[in-house]
């Protein structure tokens, strides 16, 4: 099994997700589309896509960016499973006919995302609780698409994660590892978020449980797409 991850920098991997993949076998192949020669990647025979996160805006008229976002729909018109972490969440947003703006704050950090009884039956988080912390680093939100659920909010922002179809979009960072957070802080990229806190996240603080509940999640997205993969043959 192959699944494609779109990639926006070379410091935004896929993390516990790609830990989670290759433990069970399966490809996880980056697209590299910010790279002046990248060339699109094969879709066809993937079975599902993953948007990553990145420090860019869907508002700031990429070309690279809407090449990729074109792919991206194509994908969810042919009804392939999708996953969009942070910017990914907003890629699918937008794609999905919703509205990508500056959120009321930043939220960079470890903050509570709480769960709503929506999730509770959703295959990917029905054995999360309904409180859970995790890591973020964004400044901007969506709207929900039309015809989308909302499974997460925080009490900074409304729209955390929601599913539409076998599409799920999650504004927080269940991916990452605390190598990954401490590198985030150092990357000029994002010296300008840096600047802005009164202190630098602890890549440690809550890494453990983070973790655990990540590689729940993400295996059962994996199971999701087995499952859909082989409904298909």
């Amino acid at each position: 099994m192959r699944i494609v991850a779109f990639r926006h920098v070379p410091f935004e991997g896929a993390g516990h997700l790609e830990s989670v993949l290759s433990a069970n076998g399966i490809d996880l192949q980056y697209a590299d589309l910010y790279l002046s020669n990248a060339s699109d990647p094969d879709l066809s025979g993937a079975a599902a896509v993953v948007v990553l996160g990145g420090p860019m805006s869907m508002n700031d008229g990429l070309p690279w960016l809407r090449r990729e976002q074109r792919l991206v729909e194509r994908s969810l018109a042919d009804g392939m499973p999708v996953l969009g972490i942070c910017l990914g969440s907003q890629m699918l947003a937008q794609s999905l006919g919703a509205k990508v703006y500056r959120n009321q704050r930043k939220e960079i950090g470890w903050f509570e995302v709480h769960f709503t009884e929506v999730a509770q039956r959703d295959s990917l988080f029905d054995e999360i609780g309904s409180t859970e912390t995790f890591f973020h680093w964004h400044s901007e939100t969506f709207d929900l698409p039309q015809g989308a659920e909302l499974l997460a909010w925080s009490d900074t922002c409304r729209n955390q994660a929601f599913r539409w179809r076998n599409v799920c979009g999650i504004q927080f960072h269940p991916e990452v590892t605390p190598e990954m957070i401490a590198d985030w802080c150092r990357q000029d990229q994002n010296c300008g978020d840096v600047r802005e806190l009164d202190s630098l996240p602890d890549p440690a603080f809550h890494s453990v449980h983070l973790r655990e509940v990540a590689s729940l999640i993400f295996r059962r997205w994996r199971k999701e797409i087995a499952t859909e993969t082989t409904s298909k043959t």
